[in-house]
C-alpha cells in the first residue's frame, strides 16, 4: 500500500535570504514526504520562516501564529513549527518555555541542515526545540526546491560584520563568513544547467565576499569581483546574473571594473543609502558619508552608462531631526533612484539604536514617511519615462497575472515589461519597444517580429 502523502504550508517572511533559505527546507520536506499545501485546513505541518529585520515582520508572523494557535486546538493533530530569524532572538527563546509552548518544533538560522534529525524526532511524538547560539562551518550540499524554474538564488556569504546600530542581522545570523569560489560556481552552474536563466547571489554584504577564504590566484584572497568574474566565465550564454546587498564602504574601483566589463552581470545594482544626513549616517555606523555616497554612486553611473539603482531608505531613526529628513529627500533627489524600498525605523531589541535618546514620534515617522514616498514615487515615473521608444531586452516570464493575454517579463535593469503575447516561452530572450511608462511597469509591443 502506497505511504499517504503527508502535507506541509510554509509561510515565509522577510528578505530574499529567507526565500532561499526557504527553498532548502522545501527541499528536506519534500525528501522527508511532505507534499506542499497552501490550505492550512489540509496541513499536517505549518512552519513559519519568520524574520525580525523590521518590526511589521515580526508582527505579521506573530498575528499568524495567534491565529494557528486557535486552529490547533481544534485539530490536535496538527504539528506547527517556527524558524528564522525571529527564533533566535532572546525573548522569542524564552516565550518556547511560556507563551510559546504550544508550538511543535522550533529552530534557528544556523542549523537548517539538521532539519531531517529534527523531523524526525517530531515523527517520533516529540517537542523539537533546537536553536543554536552561534554558527558552525559552513554545510554545503543543502538540497533546493525552487520555486521559479527560471529564478535561482544562490548564498555567497553568511552573516554580517558591519553592526549598523539599528540592525539585528549580526545577532541572528552570526558573523560573516564566505562559501568557497568552487562551490558557489558549481551551484550556480547547476541551477543553469537546470533551466535558470536569472541568478542572483545574496548575502547581507555581497561586496565584501572573502573573509576567511585563502590566497588565490595572486590575490590574498578571493574577492566579489574575482567571484564575479568566476561565474562570468562558467556560466552558459544567455545567463543574467545578479546581487543583493551590496554595501557602498565595499565598492571600490575593481568592483566598478568588473561592473562594467562583465557581460552576463546585469545593469542593477542595490545600494542602500539609508539616510542622506551625516549626523545620522554617523549614528547609523554606516561608514560613509553622503558626499562620498553619491561620489561612489556616480563612478558607477559613468562605468555603466543606463543602469538602474535601487536602495533602502529609513525615516525616522532616533535623533532624526526635519533638517534631517529634509537632506535624505535632498540625496534621494540628486541620486536618482530607479526605486527605493522606504521604511519606518523600529527599534530591535539588543542593537544600539534601541536604546538611543530622541525616538522620533510615531505621528512624524508617518508624516515623512509620506512624503519620501510620495518623492520617490516621481522619480521613479522619471526614470521609466526616459525609456519611452527605447527597444529593450527583455526575459519573459510566463502570462500577466492580471490578463493572460499579456506576456510578463524582465528587462536587465530588473524593470518589469507587459506586452501582448499569449505564447512566449518562458526564458525566451525577446525584444519589446516601450510605448507607455507607468511608475512600477513598462508597456509595450514585440519589436523583433514583421
Amino acid at each position: 500500500m502506497t505511504e499517504v502523502l503527508r502535507l506541509a504550508k510554509l509561510v515565509v517572511f522577510g528578505c530574499q535570504m529567507n526565500e532561499r533559505d526557504s527553498e532548502t527546507i522545501a527541499g528536506y520536506l519534500e525528501g522527508a514526504g511532505y507534499g506542499f499545501t497552501e490550505d492550512e485546513l489540509k496541513a499536517d505541518l505549518i512552519l513559519y520562516l519568520t524574520c525580525c529585520v523590521r518590526g511589521n515582520a515580526e508582527d505579521r508572523a506573530l498575528g499568524n501564529l495567534g491565529q494557528v494557535k486557535r486552529l490547533k486546538k481544534t485539530r490536535p493533530g496538527l504539528k506547527v513549527g517556527i524558524c528564522g530569524c525571529m527564533a533566535q532572538e532572546g525573548w522569542v527563546r524564552e516565550a518556547l518555555d511560556e507563551r510559546l509552548s504550544w508550538l511543535d518544533l522550533a529552530f534557528g538560522t544556523h542549523n537548517i541542515h539538521r532539519l531531517p534529525e529534527l523531523l524526525a524526532r517530531l515523527d517520533s511524538g516529540e517537542r523539537v526545540v533546537e536553536v543554536w547560539d552561534s554558527p558552525q562551518e559552513v554545510v554545503e550540499d543543502l538540497p533546493v526546491l525552487r520555486k521559479d524554474p527560471l529564478k535561482a538564488f544562490v548564498n555567497i556569504t553568511y552573516g554580517c560584520d558591519n553592526f549598523c546600530t539599528y540592525c539585528i542581522v549580526p545577532y541572528v545570523r552570526g558573523r560573516e563568513r564566505s562559501r568557497a569560489v568552487f562551490e558557489i560556481t558549481a551551484e550556480c552552474v547547476k541551477a543553469a544547467e537546470s533551466g535558470a536563466k536569472d541568478i542572483t547571489l545574496l548575502g547581507q554584504n555581497v561586496n565584501a565576499y572573502g573573509k576567511g577564504l585563502g590566497p588565490v590566484d595572486g590575490l590574498a584572497r578571493p574577492d566579489f569581483p574575482y567571484l564575479l568574474a568566476a561565474l562570468d566565465e562558467a556560466l552558459p550564454d544567455g545567463s543574467r546574473l545578479r546581487f543583493t546587498t551590496s554595501h557602498p564602504r565595499f565598492v571600490d574601483d575593481r568592483m566598478i571594473e568588473a561592473l562594467s566589463s562583465l557581460g552576463k552581470v546585469c545593469e542593477q545594482y542595490h545600494l542602500p543609502v539609508q539616510a542622506g544626513s551625516d549626523k545620522v549616517l554617523r549614528m547609523m555606523n554606516r561608514g560613509y558619508t553622503a558626499k562620498e555616497y553619491l561620489n561612489m554612486l556616480d563612478k558607477v553611473k559613468k562605468a555603466v552608462p543606463g543602469c538602474a539603482i535601487t536602495s533602502d531608505v529609513m525615516v525616522g531613526f532616533p535623533g532624526e531631526t526635519e533638517e534631517d529628513f529634509q537632506r535624505t529627500l535632498d540625496v534621494v533627489e540628486e541620486a536618482g533612484f530607479d526605486s527605493a524600498f522606504t521604511f519606518v525605523y523600529s527599534p530591535r531589541k539588543g542593537t544600539a539604536a534601541e536604546s538611543m535618546p530622541d525616538q522620533v514620534l510615531e505621528e512624524e515617522k508617518k508624516d515623512r514617511i509620506g512624503r519620501l514616498i510620495e518623492l520617490q514615487n516621481k522619480i521613479s515615473l522619471a526614470a521609466n519615462r526616459k525609456l519611452l521608444g527605447s527597444v529593450e531586452e527583455v526575459m519573459a516570464e510566463g502570462p500577466s497575472a492580471k490578463d493572460p493575454r499579456m506576456c510578463s517579463g524582465r528587462t536587465r535593469t530588473n524593470k518589469m515589461v507587459h506586452w501582448p503575447e499569449a505564447d512566449a516561452k518562458p526564458g525566451e530572450l525577446v525584444r519589446v519597444r516601450i510605448e507607455k511608462a507607468r511608475t512600477f511597469v513598462l508597456h509595450g509591443t514585440r519589436a523583433d517580429r514583421t
